[in-house]
């Protein structure tokens, strides 16, 4: 079956790579590949890290992803930080809020372990002192910007559909094109990076005065800080305020930073659903398959994006977590 796969991020760079290892006639439409959200993204690896109340189909989606990114890393030749995800807070608030995550995580069975001042120190020496911790030990996190590289040295890229093409599947980010446009928004996020010479050994996720932020360590000393969110209709752009948001925060976590050269400063939509849940299976129409609205879970999820619509062209198999079907019946 020849199929096209409208967006070259890294969810339809990697389900254009599964068709393709499953025989399909895949090519991968796009005239700026791998430049929107995978571009930006820090590339968290961390289902129990991103879990809130009322998101946990996102844990159970996340965690069977998870399973596969091993294997999906070890094919294309790219690193898997295997280290865990260090949770943070700054002052005794800010604890609360680990606190209560890993009381969410505790009630399905995930694991992760509370840690004091002196067990947060120990784990990783180079942050400032804090109010207390946890570490989730099997979280992980990869450069998206390699991931997309290696992907597109094993897919046809096209700047134009094919007309031949039997099924369409769209993964074009936060733009979707008509019509489901409706179905997904865009929700800026703001993305610095940095060189350090003391950079942390894992991703360290804090709150700091009830602000959020992450530090994700690449190798070579770089440094990805993020977490800044806002809803807006304009082109995503790095703001004043969301640079020094994020400076501050991390700041107050990671005394290095003040050593650190900045490097780069990256803004792109994320894009969201209203139930926070993906849009992956049929669209309604005849021969489009929706692969879209990961919302900030885009990396984490893409191998199991990929698994769900190779399996749904094959056998007709829909997740029913994230059936588009429970949406596109109003787009349409």
């Amino acid at each position: 079956m020849r199929v096209d796969v409208l967006g070259a991020g890294i969810v339809g760079l990697t389900v254009a790579e599964e068709l393709g290892r499953r025989g399909y006639d895949v090519a991968v439409v796009d005239r700026d590949p791998a430049s929107g959200a995978s571009y930006a993204a820090a590339g968290m690896l961390s289902p129990g890290a991103e879990v809130w109340h009322g998101e946990e189909e996102i844990l159970r989606l996340g965690l069977a992803s998870l399973a596969l990114w091993p294997a999906l890393a070890e094919r294309l030749g790219v690193a898997l930080r295997r280290t865990g995800t260090l949770l943070v807070g700054y002052d005794g608030g800010d604890l609360q809020q680990v606190e209560r995550q890993v009381a969410l995580l505790g009630r399905h069975g995930h694991e992760a372990r509370l840690l004091g001042r002196a067990g947060v120190r120990a784990t990783e020496p180079a942050l400032a002192r804090v109010a207390g911790g946890a570490l989730l030990p099997d979280e992980a996190s990869v450069d998206p910007r390699a991931v997309c590289a290696a992907l597109l040295d094993r897919v046809a890229l096209r700047e134009v559909p094919r007309p031949d093409a039997a099924v369409t599947v769209v993964a074009t980010g936060a733009g979707l094109p008509a019509p489901w446009t409706g179905l997904v928004s865009g929700v800026r996020g703001e993305v610095l990076r940095l060189r350090s010479d003391d950079p942390p050994r894992r991703t360290v996720r804090g709150w700091v005065g009830g602000e959020a932020v992450y530090l994700v360590p690449r190798g070579d000393g770089r440094v990805v800080l993020g977490a800044t969110s806002e809803a807006h209709s304009a082109p995503p752009v790095l703001t004043g305020g969301g640079a020094l948001r994020l400076l501050a925060s991390a700041r107050a976590l990671w005394p290095a930073l003040d050593r650190a050269e900045l490097v780069e400063g990256t803004a792109r939509d994320r894009p969201a659903t209203a139930d926070g849940l993906p849009l992956i299976g049929p669209s309604g129409v005849a021969g489009v398959v929706l692969a879209a609205g990961h919302y900030r879970h885009g990396v984490l999820l893409a191998p199991l994006t990929a698994r769900l619509v190779a399996d749904h062209l094959e056998t007709g198999h829909v997740d029913p977590a994230v059936d588009p079907r429970r949406t596109t019946e109003g787009a349409r």
